[in-house]
Formats: structure tokens, sequence, C-alpha cells
């Protein structure tokens, strides 16, 4: 049964807690793979500053950063977060900070936002701010890259309903420029009109 509200920062700490790697970023192939797809798919080869949403232990972060002049990685779960500024530890253009967004969202204007396997975490009201921020952060000519895994979910949405709905809630703020399926996740990438 699908949940209402957006999932809240407890479970994912309890995840990361308990498991330490619970979706295995670090040594799925699947994962790996994806990673590779998400990079590829970057429209450009360099960033002048990057919003990651969702960073979890960092594994992706730790690969995008090198294109990166400032990356800022946020996540809900300090156990995930303590992974993370390990892992980048040796990186300095990558600041990694607690923060639930949308709430919680920093100031600043980021040419490219990734949006990896968070979106169909928020209820309609959060997707609703979220959209709003992002109206305002990302800048014309900037990016919003999602990735989402297209399985069944007791999330408040799918990975295709929560693309669909944040879309709407851009409207004529953003262009399509890539829309891409895999075995079981989609890519999404989007440039700020």
């Amino acid at each position: 049964m699908r949940r209402e509200r957006s999932i809240d920062s407890d479970y994912f700490e309890d995840l990361y807690r308990e498991k330490g790697d619970p979706w295995e970023f670090e040594t799925s192939p699947y994962e790996r793979a994806k990673y590779d797809h998400t990079l590829a798919a970057l429209p450009r080869d360099r960033f002048a500053s990057v919003l990651e949403v969702g960073c979890a232990n960092g594994v992706l972060t730790e690969r995008l950063a090198p294109r990166c002049d400032r990356l800022l990685a946020v996540d809900v779960s300090d156990t995930a977060l303590a992974a993370a500024r390990r892992r980048c530890a040796a990186l300095p253009q990558v600041s990694v900070e607690k923060r639930r967004l949308p709430e919680e969202a920093p100031e600043g204007s980021f040419d490219l936002v990734l949006l990896s396997e968070v979106v169909y975490y928020w209820d309609d009201a959060d997707l609703d701010r979220m959209a709003r921020y992002l109206r305002t952060a990302v800048p014309s000519g900037g990016h919003l890259l999602l990735v989402h895994w297209t399985g069944e979910t007791d999330y408040p949405k799918s990975g295709d309903d929560a693309v669909a709905t944040l879309r709407h809630l851009l409207d004529r703020a953003v262009e399509i420029v890539a829309e891409e399926r895999r075995d079981r996740y989609r890519l999404d990438l989007w440039r700020r009109a």
C-alpha cells in the first residue's frame, strides 16, 4: 500500500544504521551501470555549481565531483552522510550537508541539480514546494537530471508518477532534453527555460 506522506528522515537513518549500504551502491553492478549512464547523460563536461539531493553514502558524489567546480551533496541520514564525508574527504570542491528538502533547501544558484532516486519519496505538497524552489535555484540554461527506479514501491509516488508530477508542476519552466528508459529505471534530463 502506497504511503500518503513524504517519507521522514528516520526511515533512511534506520536503514543506513542497520544495513550500512542498504541499496548496495558500493557493490551492485546495477548501481554501477546506472551511475555510468547518469554521468554519460550529463549535458556538459564541467559544471560551476551542482546540487546533489539524496547523496546517500557518496558513491555517485565521488564520481561526479571531478566534473564540478563546487558540489553540494545533501542527505537526511547522519550515518549515510558520515560515509559520504569519508569517501569525499580528499575532494575540496565537495561539501556534504544534512538537509531535508524541500524545507531545508540551500540558498544560491545551481547550474545542475541531480535528483537521483529521491523524487518519489515526496508527497504532492513537497513536490509543489520543490518545484517552486527549482524555479529559483536553477537559472535559465541550467539542468535538472532525474534518475528513478520504475518498479513497484510503497513510496508516495512511483518513479513514473513522481517524474510526471514534477514535470507538470514545472510546466514551461523546463524543456525536455532527454527521456530514456532502461530495464529497471528511467533517466530524464531537463533544461531550465
